[in-house]
């Protein structure tokens, strides 16, 4: 039974996001400043949830010694999948680059 009140609640709130700018947004939107703002929101909510996960997914943070590896394989990893991206490589080729440098800094460390 609680499933089933799941679902029906996450269906409504899934429905309120795409009604409510219908609902309110009648006339096309001409300010630059919130044409710029709806623009760049996907891209900050995708790093909002993406970074903070990239840092503890490389390995245990059980012990200091551990969480600092584990860091130092995270910025690595991110570092280079931010420079394969800045040269607009695909995606694939970022996240293995990114997976490779990771990877390859855990096995120095």
């Amino acid at each position: 039974m609680s499933i089933a009140i799941y679902v029906l609640v996450m269906a409504g709130v899934t429905y309120l996001i795409r009604m409510v700018p219908f609902t309110f947004f009648r006339k096309k939107i001409t300010s630059r400043f919130w044409l710029s703002f709806l623009h760049y929101i996907p891209y900050a909510v995708l790093s909002a949830m993406t970074i903070p996960a990239i840092f503890y997914s490389t390995g245990s943070m059980v012990t200091a010694a551990a969480s600092t590896g584990s860091m130092v394989t995270a910025a690595a990893g991110t570092i280079v999948a931010l420079v394969m991206a800045y040269f607009e490589l695909p995606l694939i080729a970022v996240a293995l680059g990114a997976s490779a440098a990771a990877f390859i800094t855990g096995l120095i460390l």
